[in-house]
């Protein structure tokens, strides 16, 4: 690149910090004078840590949140831009790695910063790069030292020992020599070893870089009074806003409910609250009770939600609107909201496999969200004694000083499954230091492929990641016999062969197929579902349908949802073996075999096993057949009525996310000549859902993906019209006049009421028009030839669609059906399909 380019790079915004200067004393004071110009003082810590890294040191940068590491980051990128080296940014998330981008290109311009997630890549070739943890350990097995990395930031480093990913932490450690280091994190706790272990490897000094005092130092408690006096004193105390942390959602939720009863906000306040919602469009279900609360001045916030929710909770306490903020743990990864109090509810959780009390590391992420800079000149973090205790105290209290009386007090135990502390588990927290981080690496089917597809000797390469890694002994020994038994079956299967001669690049192993970059990274079965799209018959009814099941068992499952499905299931199950007289004892049996709906499952089971043969790398991926998006296209429901259906209300931002990444996979894996017309159709259908839910998770792929203008942010929360997608809109109409010839099929007048009522049409008006049809005819069809395209008629006005649904009758003589309207700016204004029906019966009198 050279000086041209940072003369180019220069040129482009006057307000950018200047690397033309790379020796280190110019380059720390260019850095430091830009940062003071945008009214950034560098703190002292900050400048200890850019000295050693404009200096060529490792770096890491243990110190609290709040005390500015993202400027460091962005110093570390500027040097290495002075120094024509590509610099990487890493962390755990997408959603972090996007903000980060976008972040980064409004700094340093849009030219400069690229991003890799594994669903888009946007200027892969910049010299900035922001990326997932996996995608740079992905190119670090890849390249190893000849990779194109001169200096990786890595945030959030603590997450190097979470079981399940910690590996990606840790591989650039070990394969990448020629990088220079910065990692981050406000809790990383003794870090001897990596500060020794980078040196060893990288041949740089590195310095640690540890700041005791806080920017906004803490003062911790412990409340011996009930939650909502606790919470009422920190109000009239100025400590708002109060973020009370729980440890599920539907506690947050039920403790946010509660709060209604308390006076949180002034009238004038609310109003400023209501103009700042302005027009934001809220769904029924849990965006009504959302509305009801962030009015009254409690938010609410966890990963359950919409992500548009989440960003309004943020925005208006920002804003200083929101006084109570009652939500998860999840505030520990990265919500930019000046919180003045963190108000903890427990101090142990459920971690998916027992109750256990927090680790310190994980109170003090927590607790460190407390105190902003620039907005607070104190935090405070609360822990809010468990219910026995303070009502042990009181009862204690009430007995004085009588030893009698103290002795005949009943003191309450924790509730049954929980784990009792109190405050001296309180004040071992405070005072513990981060647990030490401990290794996670783990040896998979795509390691050795990207280790085996990197010149040189794979062999060479595979010993040095295996004995070089940060394991014990035992652990490394269990890992090179994995390592073994996979190449094994690698070799067994074709996907690779041994080379009599080493080729010119020196590989003594090479690859027999070719991996495109990022085959383990988005996702993994993508190959396979190719060829099992292939499986399928395109002239058959059920193609589309087909297709898209294939495409969600290698989604990653929903548990919620999926165990919702099975909940439903067997509910219907119990009920139908009662009406049939099926004794306990051989119903419990019975359900047993009762799961969420699972298409194509044997199909997809012996093609993946066929598959695997080939490919037995796809052995680190299990395929999973799902019904999720077929599902609710089959049942013609919208998105509120599917999270109605299911109880998902506290689960429509993982729904959301499920059906985002099914419109992605579709968009990216199906191959052009593989749709259809119906199955085009579908996946239109299911990304203007999306949209019309929470425009934000695919407009922001699809302006990543169509770079052009991919720095503007959209601030209006509110989709484009439903209707100007034409053929999306076909598709919503058409289900929505599906839906209720489903209903009228099923006989279930109550539900057809609910959805017609208000135009006239309530339950018993359902049932007057419609049984008649069932005089002549033994059946309603509801398969895939009843909601096609040929039985519906579309008339389309300027302003209002006229519409026929015809009814499928055995017979075929498709002499009923439904007429109704479609109001297009009604629908625009909810979006969805708003239909009034106007006539149900035969066709000649419609």
């Amino acid at each position: 690149m050279g000086y041209a380019f940072r003369a180019r790079w220069t040129s482009h915004d006057a307000d950018r910090p200047d690397p033309r200067r790379p020796d280190p004393d110019s380059l720390f004071d260019a850095f430091a004078g830009w940062a003071d110009g945008r009214g950034f003082a560098l703190y002292p810590h900050q400048e200890e840590a850019l000295i050693e890294i404009v200096s060529g040191a490792n770096v890491i940068l243990n110190t609290p949140t709040g005390s500015g590491k993202s400027l460091v980051a962005a110093g570390a990128h500027f040097a290495a831009l002075a120094d024509d080296r590509v610099s990487f940014y890493t962390a755990p998330i997408k959603a972090l790695v996007s903000e980060k981008f976008f972040d980064l290109c409004q700094t340093f311009g849009a030219e400069n910063v690229g991003m890799l997630t594994g669903d888009a890549s946007v200027n892969e070739d910049a010299p900035i790069i922001c990326c997932t943890a996996e995608i740079l350990a992905n190119i670090a097995l890849r390249d190893g030292e000849r990779a194109d990395v001169g200096l990786v930031v890595m945030d959030e480093f603590h997450f190097y020992a979470e079981p399940d990913r910690g590996w990606a932490w840790q591989v650039p450690l070990i394969e990448l020599p020629q990088a220079q280091f910065v990692l981050m994190s406000a809790t990383l706790g003794d870090v001897t070893r990596f500060e020794d272990d980078l040196t060893r490897r990288t041949g740089r000094s590195t310095a640690v870089v540890k700041s005791a005092e806080r920017p906004v130092p803490l003062m911790f408690s412990y409340a011996m009074t009930p939650l909502h006096e606790t919470l009422e004193e920190l109000l009239s105390t100025k400590q708002a806003p109060v973020y009370v942390v729980h440890f599920t959602q539907a506690a947050a939720l039920e403790r946010a409910q509660a709060l209604m009863s308390v006076n949180v906000a002034t009238r004038a306040e609310k109003d400023m609250i209501a103009e700042a919602i302005g027009n934001f469009r809220f769904t029924a279900g849990f965006g009504r009770t959302l509305s009801r609360l962030v009015r009254h001045g409690i938010g609410v916030h966890h990963a359950g939600m919409l992500p548009k929710y989440r960003r309004l909770v943020e925005t208006l306490a920002q804003a200083g609107l929101l006084k109570v903020i009652c939500g998860t743990d999840t505030l520990g990864v990265g919500i930019n909201v000046p919180i003045r109090t963190v108000l903890f509810t427990g101090l142990s959780k459920y971690d998916g496999v027992r109750t256990r009390l927090l680790k310190a590391r994980e109170f003090h992420q927590i607790a460190g969200r407390a105190g902003r800079a620039g907005f607070d000149t104190i935090g405070t973090v609360m822990v809010q004694a468990p219910e026995h205790v303070i009502e042990n105290e009181k009862a204690l209290a009430k007995a004085g000083d009588d030893p009698k009386k103290r002795r005949k007090v009943v003191r309450k135990k924790p509730p049954e499954g929980s784990i009792g502390w109190g405050q001296p588990t309180f004040e071992r927290l405070v005072a513990a230091e981060p647990e030490p981080l401990t290794s996670s690496f783990q040896v998979s089917h795509s390691m050795l492929l990207n280790v085996i597809a990197r010149p040189g000797d794979p062999f060479a390469a595979m010993r040095h990641l295996l004995t070089e890694n940060h394991e014990d002994r035992p652990a490394q020994r269990r890992h090179i016999r994995r390592a073994i038994a996979i190449y094994r079956a690698l070799l067994a299967g074709g996907v690779v062969e041994r080379l009599d001669t080493p080729d010119e690049e020196g590989r003594s192993v090479r690859l027999t197929v070719d991996l495109q970059f990022d085959f383990a990274l988005n996702q993994p079965l993508s190959p396979f579902a190719l060829a099992a799209i292939e499986l399928l018959d395109t002239e058959s009814p059920s193609y589309a349908l087909d297709v898209l099941s294939v495409i969600e068992s290698i989604l990653d499952d929903p548990r919620q949802v999926l165990s919702a499905q099975q909940f439903k299931a067997r509910g219907e199950a119990v009920a139908a073996m009662k009406s049939e007289g099926i004794e306990y004892e051989a119903r419990m049996e019975l359900l047993e075999d009762v799961t969420h709906p699972k298409p194509l499952a044997e199909l997809l089971d012996t093609a993946y096993e066929m598959y695997r043969r080939g490919h037995p790398w796809v052995a680190d991926y299990a395929v999973s057949p799902k019904s999720v998006v077929r599902d609710m296209y089959e049942r013609a429901m919208t998105f509120v009525e599917y999270v109605g259906f299911y109880g998902l209300s506290r689960s429509e931002g993982l729904v959301l996310r499920y059906l985002a990444d099914a419109y992605k996979t579709l968009r990216q894996t199906v191959p052009e000549d593989a749709k259809t017309e119906e199955l085009v159709d579908l996946i239109e259908w299911l990304g203007e859902l999306v949209r019309q839910v929470d425009s934000s998770l695919i407009d922001e792929w699809e302006r990543l993906r169509n770079p052009a203008d991919e720095v503007e942010k959209i601030l209006d929360e509110r989709p484009p019209a439903v209707t100007r997608n034409l053929r999306a809109f076909r598709v919503l109409v058409r289900n929505a006049l599906f839906r209720r010839v489903e209903l009228a099929a099923l006989r279930r007048w109550d539900d057809l009421g609910e959805l017609d009522a208000a135009d006239g049409w309530d339950a018993d008006a359902w049932a007057d028009a419609v049984e008649p049809y069932f005089d002549e005819h033994e059946s309603l069809g509801i398969g895939p030839d009843a909601r096609g395209p040929a039985l519906l008629l579309i008339e389309q006005g300027r302003e209002r669609w006229t519409v026929r649904q015809i009814f499928d009758d055995p017979e075929g003589d498709h002499d009923w059906g439904i007429s109704a309207e479609v109001d297009l700016a009604a629908s625009d204004e909810v979006g969805a399909a708003v239909i009034r029906v106007t006539d149900v019966g035969p066709l000649q009198t419609v």
